[in-house]
């Protein structure tokens, strides 16, 4: 009971965390949310960055041969990409951009209610591998989460929806992550070796995250110079390396 209510605690942090931090950057005016969103881009690239290379990835060596654990891991990045594909999962960091979900804005809320429990069961896998592994990724998660929740909100506010009834999709979608961290702990007891093929995966997850939606992000930007996009994906990564 105690890990699951840690694993509970941490995806909320993570997941609903997010969402209203996420939401409060609406009460800012345009201009200052086009600045500030690039910069935490920029840093939750490091944290997924260094979740996945420096804390999953060695979890997942240590209690499985090598040959498994990247195969899970290619797994991961290739599951992750079929489902953007399939617009089930799409992230998006400027609302201009994103013209599935103009088109289509109840597919946000369907994205991000998966993207939640997805990250939930992450964060359960971690915690019942260790609870400052835990910690970590419920940082990680909660970092990329903003600049995606940012643009969600600001897409479904484009298609009609009002302030509060953005908001509260958002949040409600974000009860995803509770259910998912649920799961996983359940999962745990009838399937307890599945556990560091789920962070082998998850390491996948945040890499695919980072390298095919983020980086793309700060490519295409320029409100954030390349020596400060450098220096905050090296914050992202020193964050994870201290904790």
């Amino acid at each position: 009971m105690r890990l699951l209510g840690i694993s509970v605690g941490l995806s909320i942090l993570g997941s609903l965390g997010g969402v209203i931090v996420a939401s409060s950057f609406l009460l800012l005016g345009e201009k200052m949310r086009v600045r500030l969103v690039p910069w935490l881009v920029s840093y939750a690239v490091g944290t997924l960055i260094g979740v996945a290379l420096l804390a999953l990835v060695p979890e997942a060596l240590a209690k499985l041969p090598a040959h498994p654990a990247m195969l899970t891991m290619a797994a991961g990045i290739l599951s992750f990409f079929l489902l953007e594909k399939a617009v089930i999962w799409r992230h998006c960091h400027h609302d201009e951009e994103c013209h599935v979900h103009s088109t289509a804005a109840s597919l946000v809320i369907i994205g991000d209610a998966f993207h939640t429990f997805v990250d939930g069961a992450v964060i359960a896998a971690a915690v019942l591998t260790s609870v400052p592994l835990g910690l970590t990724t419920a940082l990680a998660v909660a970092t990329h989460e903003i600049p995606q929740e940012v643009g969600d909100v600001a897409i479904l506010l484009r298609a009609g929806y009002s302030r509060l009834r953005a908001f509260t999709l958002n949040v409600l979608s974000g009860v995803g992550g509770i259910l998912g961290a649920a799961a996983m702990v359940l999962m745990s007891k009838i399937v307890p070796e599945g556990l560091p093929y789920v962070l082998a995966f998850a390491a996948g997850n945040f890499l695919y995250v980072a390298m095919s939606d983020l980086i793309p992000d700060l490519h295409r930007g320029n409100s954030v110079g390349g020596l400060r996009q450098v220096l905050l994906i090296g914050a992202g990564i020193v964050t994870i390396a201290v904790l």
